[in-house]
């Protein structure tokens, strides 16, 4: 059995903010408690633990896998989402997130403002995982680096790789461009941007990558030149052209993306024999990246990915709820049951 610690709490807010040793500490927990999992036995060092899952938006990756590694670890996982719950609507989220500290291990949130993630933080005194908002993905972020390790071209370590993201990476949309490229900054990698002019990421955004870059070592190039960005790419990492809210955009959208930014086999014959593909999924195959790329047996690592989103989250609640917790003494686990079944036997005949 295990109880709730108060005082220092840390949260999994941007991926920028890791060390390079953070992140390769972390990569080995997610590594070894995957190979635990191919044995099927998985420590329960969460036993009787709660995470607070709250949903703005529908995910079918991250509801999952983080109901199922919580399962694994031995804890239980909640489901909570609008409607069912007040949280920033007819309650604070300073008072939720209060609340769900008192009675929870952990909270994790996907919703759509930034805004709303930082704020949870501020008030919450159990750790709090970023799911994804519309700024960044951090969880996705870790699966895609970890995924990466596990397929390095012959002869590179993790700090020699190209990474090039072809896509969107505005300041509003470029959801995975943005987090991909924290990523990069954290373990200081060599990072490509690929988007046209008027979907490039902002000089703000790049700012901020590039300072990181300045202390781990990586680079980053924004372009809009495909051939360019892919000629020398290790892994190639795609997103979605449109998304919820942007159905006014669409039309420009796939007129400025296709065929040019296109994930195809034509692409990916540019680029490096051994270069893979990932995707965060849900796909639009045919749009952002063709069926042949996504089921290629060698060239994509798409699924193998999707599984490490489950293995991904066992290694973050691992890292992040485990320390916080201590076991109960057992002898005193005992004297209460006995106590309160003596009370409820002698009040309740």
């Amino acid at each position: 059995m295990k109880t709730r610690t108060q005082g220092n709490v840390r949260h999994l807010i941007d991926t920028i903010d890791f060390t390079k040793e953070e992140l390769l500490s972390l990569f080995e927990t997610i590594r070894m408690l995957k190979e635990f999992d191919m044995q099927g036995a998985v420590p329960k060092i969460l036993k009787d633990a709660t995470l607070a899952m709250i949903f703005e938006e529908p995910s079918t990756r991250t509801r999952v896998s983080f109901e199922t590694a919580m399962t694994d670890l031995g804890g239980h996982a909640l489901y909570l989402k609008p409607g069912e719950i007040h949280f920033g609507s007819h309650e604070a989220i300073k008072d939720t997130a209060r609340i769900l500290s008192s009675m929870c291990h952990g909270i994790m949130l996907r919703t759509k403002e930034h805004e709303g993630i930082l704020k949870l933080c501020e008030y919450a005194s159990v750790p709090v995982f970023n799911a994804m908002t519309y700024y960044n993905h951090p969880t996705q972020g870790i699966c895609d680096f970890f995924t990466m390790s596990e397929h390095l071209p012959e002869g590179k370590k993790l700090e020699d790789i190209h990474v090039v993201f072809v896509r969107d990476s505005r300041e509003d949309t470029g959801i995975m461009s943005k987090e991909t490229g924290h990523m990069c900054a954290a373990l200081g990698l060599r990072y490509t941007v690929c988007s046209p002019k008027k979907y490039s990421m902002s000089e703000k955004e790049q700012k901020k990558i590039r300072d990181k870059m300045q202390i781990t070592g990586g680079t980053l190039t924004v372009t809009d030149q495909v051939d360019e960005a892919v000629a020398d790419a290790d892994f190639i990492v795609p997103d979605v052209w449109t998304y919820y809210g942007y159905e006014e955009e669409e039309a420009d959208r796939m007129a400025s993306f296709m065929p040019k930014y296109q994930l195809n086999m034509d692409m990916l014959r540019r680029a490096p024999k051994h270069c893979k593909a990932l995707h965060c999924l849900p796909a639009n195959r045919e749009v952002e990246i063709t069926s042949e790329v996504l089921d290629h047996p060698t060239r994509s690592i798409v699924f193998q990915e999707a599984e490490n989103r489950l293995h991904t989250q066992r290694g973050l609640l691992a890292w992040y709820l485990y320390p916080r917790m201590r076991e109960a003494d057992q002898t005193l686990v005992r004297y209460n049951e006995g106590k309160l079944r003596s009370f409820l036997d002698t009040k309740l005949k």
